[in-house]
């Protein structure tokens, strides 16, 4: 199963970049659920060094630089986003250097699971983006439940989005 996890990995991110180009209501929980699920799997397969923490740290920022690319609109009432060309160069930017590290570094691949590069990339990409959805004032868009109808549950507590929104409009006025 573990050589099977690149394959699925790839696949997901092939979803997810798909619909997220189409355009895609952005729901908190679908913004850190992935980031979370890929950290994990790629930290219980991590081989830690100096090399790997230079590729985490990079593909933070990468990640954080992608959050910024994304359009943000409201739509039905809620936040949407649709990924851009910038987003796209952001990514293949992000995979060269991720390559790169990899060359420099010498290590195997073993020693990289693609699995935590993606999962921290995507952790900067939704810090951004959320930081970014929260500056809006806009509400997020309701978490989709399967088998109930849409919009029945928030999918975060109001009461945090309401102070994540504070602290974000504080930041921007100091």
């Amino acid at each position: 199963m573990a050589s099977m996890w690149p394959v699925i990995v790839a696949l997901l991110v092939i979803g997810v970049v798909v619909k997220r180009f189409v355009g895609e209501p952005l729901n908190a929980r679908d913004l850190l659920v992935p980031p979370v699920v890929l950290l994990a799997i790629g930290l219980s397969n991590a081989t830690w060094g100096v090399w790997t923490a230079v590729g985490c740290v990079m593909g933070l920022l990468f990640g954080a630089l992608r959050g910024l690319t994304p359009r943000l609109f409201v739509k039905r009432g809620h936040l949407w986003q649709r990924y851009t060309l910038w987003t796209v160069l952001v990514w293949i930017v992000s995979a060269a250097a991720n390559f790169g590290i990899g060359l420099v570094s010498g290590m195997p691949e073993q020693a990289r699971p693609i699995t935590l590069s993606i999962g921290v990339s995507l952790l900067g990409e939704a810090l951004t983006l959320g930081l970014r959805a929260l500056a809006t004032g806009s509400p997020f868009a309701p978490e989709r439940s399967f088998g109930t109808a849409a919009g029945t549950a928030p999918a975060v507590p109001e009461k945090l989005v309401d102070a994540a929104r504070t602290v974000v409009r504080r930041w921007a006025r100091d």
